[in-house]
């Protein structure tokens, strides 16, 4: 089975968040990670005005709403990745992700915004104060902290990425790739 790596602030990991389900031949795990706790230890979200440009355009090409910019971006994800962690404790991992990044990168929300987060949890049927007394849970950010921790040491060093029989795929091409190596397996 694969393993699709996401940080809900990286709007690299939305495009693939929005392919992964269709483009790969079998399922997939989606595993919350912190992307500043990954070897590459960078923000997903520091990106320059031509990648904005070229983020624009990839959405446009994959049909996809336009993107809009959450204000203000890069925003703090922390939240957010608390509850995508309880999400995937409930096995809602996949419908709360998509409804948040489509709140960030279709809506322009910020996910630092509680509301935001909650409305993204609302779409997929997660009670808000289960969501919020989830997300305050020190067990789920031990949770999320060894799921960022696990994914560092399985190689993953930036988020969108794939793992599959071990090896990681990240880049334009992750998913082409990662479903070529599931086929030949």
């Amino acid at each position: 089975m694969a393993a699709f790596y996401f940080d809900l602030a990286s709007p690299l990991a939305y495009l693939a968040a929005e392919r992964v389900l269709h483009e790969l031949p079998g399922p997939a795990e989606w595993r919350p990670v912190l992307a500043s706790g990954l070897a590459g230890g960078g923000e997903p979200t520091s990106v320059g005005d031509d990648q904005r440009a070229e983020i624009e355009r990839r959405t446009r090409e994959l049909g996809l709403q336009p993107l809009r910019w959450p204000e203000p971006f890069p925003f703090d994800s922390s939240l957010a990745m608390r509850v995508a962690t309880y999400a995937a404790s409930i096995g809602r991992a996949v419908p709360f992700a998509q409804a948040a990044f489509r709140q960030a990168f279709a809506g322009g929300h910020s996910l630092a915004d509680p509301d935001f987060v909650l409305i993204a949890a609302a779409a997929c049927e997660m009670h808000p104060t289960a969501v919020l007394r989830g997300a305050q849970l020190r067990a789920t950010a031990e949770r999320l902290a060894a799921s960022t921790a696990a994914a560092a040491d399985a190689g993953v060093s930036d988020v969108p990425a794939v793992v599959v029989g071990g090896r990681v795929f990240n880049g334009e091409d992750l998913l082409a790739c990662a479903a070529r190596h599931m086929r030949a397996q």
